[in-house]
């Protein structure tokens, strides 16, 4: 095994642990800073990939933006932020179990679908920012919009869900 395997093989074993104790953690702020564990850890994967542009997009908008939202949400809404009795039951080991059976069953689905197969990224430019961007903007252009879209439609139900609600409490 190169050194790049091991490497791997290791973030993928912090990333692993880190999403089951996101799963079985009873503090919910502990569940937000064990996601930014995994996360972090998947960058890592990302660029011993040579995925570049795909790592930085994971730090900057997961990392960053989502868990960053996610903890504001939990301050904003007055959610109890620690030991969270609701979260200390059975639902934590069904939750765990679901998240080993779905990696599991992703990595033998991996391993049967490429095998031995290998990538030589020294001489290309697999997941390059260049490479990923000319795919996005070029073939790819009617899906990227559409998701677009998808988000946008998305945004707006947001906008107008909360809108009634805080109209109905202004009623009240």
């Amino acid at each position: 095994m190169t050194t790049v395997e091991v490497l791997f093989a290791l973030l993928g074993l912090v990333a692993a642990s880190s999403a089951l104790l996101v799963a079985v953690s009873s503090n919910l702020v502990h569940c937000a800073l064990w996601l930014v564990v995994t996360l972090g850890a998947l960058a890592g994967c990302y660029l011993l990939l040579a995925a570049e542009f795909v790592a930085w997009v994971q730090v900057l908008i997961y990392m960053g933006a989502v868990v960053v939202l996610l903890l504001f949400a939990l301050m904003l809404t007055r959610a109890p932020i620690g030991f969270v009795p609701d979260l200390d039951s059975t639902n934590r080991y069904v939750a765990a179990l679901a998240g080993l059976g779905s990696t599991a069953l992703l990595v033998v689905t991996f391993v049967a679908g490429f095998g031995e197969t290998r990538i030589d990224v020294q001489d290309s430019d697999i997941g390059s920012t260049g490479s990923v961007g000319s795919t996005i903007f070029g073939s790819w252009v009617l899906a990227f919009e559409i998701v677009s879209l998808i988000l946008l439609a998305a945004l707006v139900g947001a906008i107008v869900l909360s809108r009634r609600r805080s109209e109905s409490a202004d009623e009240v």
